[in-house]
């Protein structure tokens, strides 16, 4: 029987966790035992990494093909999070470029096929520079303090602020979102633009959810006149909780992606955006408002 827990130890499914009687199908979840490949410890959980499907289930989940099962077991899963005293996986967490590649997409499909079998949460975040090993851990201890804030488990008022909102000293020493991923690639903006390595200081974003598809964050910054550096993030949320909303957690990702990418600046230029091909982009967001969750409220980037 598998029995996944949300962070405060609850059965996803609804079912007392003390009252576990009856008969389930479904292939049990392989427990992950302490200090298996372990890359964090925080809040009482613990994140492991290089972890593969196969690693946390024993057998095909019921209903799936053979295809789907060999695809999705070999697929791996970076990070995966569990409570420091008990072995029940939590959920785990992707980073992945985007890809075209036909078998990539036929691999990720089975992958979520499993998982929504054996009713593992996941969170996919696709980008072109965030990786599992630079950035992972980061973005680990980020979600887990955001669940863990969500769900009261910091002794805060939630009613009062979102854990996005909470204001306090930036380490730069202003005063902002504490909890803003982008805050140290802002400041790092102002650096290089005073630096006169920007063409301007200013980071901008904007982030959007479908209605029938991921969260979407974008960010960029003017680097020479009419030239932007251009980081799009999207975030895929299967059965989980962010602590925050996805859409501005995409955004935030993505500026977090930019400032990566602004410190790299020494190594030379990157590929750059003509901004009217950038504002051309913001414009077809714009025209397929009516697929986005809360329709488009960035027209006036349209003006870039």
């Amino acid at each position: 029987m598998i029995v996944i827990l949300d962070s405060v130890g609850r059965r996803q499914d609804g079912v007392d966790a003390t009252m576990t009687g009856g008969d389930d199908s479904r292939p049990a979840m392989v427990p992950v035992g302490a200090g298996r490949d372990e890359v964090l410890v925080r809040a009482g959980r613990r994140v492991h990494a290089g972890l593969r499907l196969s690693d946390l289930v024993r057998r095909r989940p019921t209903g799936l093909t053979a295809n789907q099962w060999n695809l999705a077991a070999r697929e791996p899963l970076d990070l995966v999070v569990r409570a420091a005293d008990a072995d029940q996986v939590e959920f785990a967490v992707q980073l992945r470029p985007p890809s075209p590649d036909p078998a990539a997409r036929r691999a990720e499909r089975a992958l979520a096929a499993v998982t929504a079998a054996v009713g593992l949460p996941v969170l996919r975040i696709v980008s072109t520079t965030l990786n599992a090993v630079e950035h992972g851990p980061g973005i680990l201890t980020y979600l887990i303090d955001a669940r863990r804030y969500a769900e009261g488990g910091a002794g805060t008022e939630v009613a009062a602020v979102g854990f996005r909102d909470i204001i306090g000293r930036l380490p730069d020493g202003r005063t902002g979102a504490v909890n803003d991923l982008g805050a140290l690639a802002r400041a790092d903006a102002v650096e290089a633009y005073v630096a006169r390595r920007l063409a301007d200081p200013i980071l901008r974003g904007l982030h959007v959810q479908w209605s029938a598809g991921p969260a979407e964050g974008w960010a960029w910054v003017e680097v020479r006149p009419g030239e932007c550096l251009v980081e799009r993030v999207s975030l895929e949320v299967h059965r989980l909780s962010c602590g925050v909303d996805p859409a501005r957690l995409a955004e935030d990702l993505a500026t977090l992606a930019v400032g990566d990418r602004l410190r790299r600046l020494d190594a030379g230029i990157p590929v750059l955006v003509d901004r009217a091909e950038l504002r051309d982009d913001i414009r077809r967001l714009r025209d397929r408002r009516d697929e986005l969750v809360d329709g488009f409220p960035y027209d006036h980037l349209c003006q870039l």
